[in-house]
């Protein structure tokens, strides 16, 4: 877990590398695991693929959107893991048990990532068998999702920062622009910024942006 963890830590600022690498090491870390989706649930009722390690956990994160049913839905909401020794019996979701013992879906074991407001981050572990996984996959499992939440939160926290600085950036380099062509100081010029961004209806930077690029504030349409 110590390597895992270091393995993680290694995607600097790229959230969809974070999520794909623990995608990939889920696999490899969790007994009994075969496949590994990392989904978004929004709502309660909208669940978005992230990152698998193959085509069947998106198909099954489809199964419980279209249906409104399964562990990915509902119980993580309540848990911090879910374990379902047979998907075909398993009588909590009965529409998604039927389609998801169809499409090869033999146990599951689902672990929470995070929640933010009405956004839940989940883990979802798949195996063809049925009681693929123990006590010992829960351990594991739980020993994973909490290392993967920390190297998430931080990959979201450097994201957001880069993202922050770039756009800092950009603007400044609009507002240099402006300075030069009007003769304007930094305030003006930033007030021309934010004055074409509200008539445009237009994000500050990509206003910035397309000034940076044509040389040209955007025209308001009509």
């Amino acid at each position: 877990m110590s390597r895992i963890a270091r393995e993680l830590q290694q995607e600097h600022g790229d959230v969809g590398a974070t999520l794909q690498a623990i995608a990939t090491t889920a696999v490899d870390a969790v007994p009994g695991a075969q496949h590994c989706g990392i989904s978004l649930v929004l709502e309660r009722s909208r669940v978005q693929p992230r990152a698998s390690s193959s085509r069947l956990p998106v198909v099954v994160d489809a199964l419980q959107e279209r249906l409104g049913q399964g562990p990915c839905m509902d119980v993580v909401w309540d848990q911090e893991a879910v374990r379902v020794d047979d998907v075909a019996t398993d009588g909590r979701w009965p529409a998604f048990a039927a389609a998801a013992a169809e499409a090869g879906v033999g146990s599951m074991l689902c672990f929470r990532l995070y929640v933010s407001g009405d956004e839940l981050g989940a883990m979802h572990l798949y195996s063809a068998a049925p009681r693929a996984f123990d006590d010992q996959s829960v351990d594991h499992g739980r020993l994973l999702a909490g290392h993967a939440a920390v190297a998430l939160a931080g990959a979201q926290h450097e994201h957001h920062l880069r993202s922050a600085i770039d756009h800092r950036d950009l603007i400044g380099q609009a507002k240099g622009i402006l300075m030069e062509r009007y003769k304007t100081t930094a305030d003006q010029a930033f007030a021309m910024l934010v004055r074409s961004s509200s008539l445009t209806n237009r994000r500050l930077w990509d206003v910035a942006e397309e000034l940076s690029t044509t040389g040209s504030l955007p025209r308001r349409e009509g």
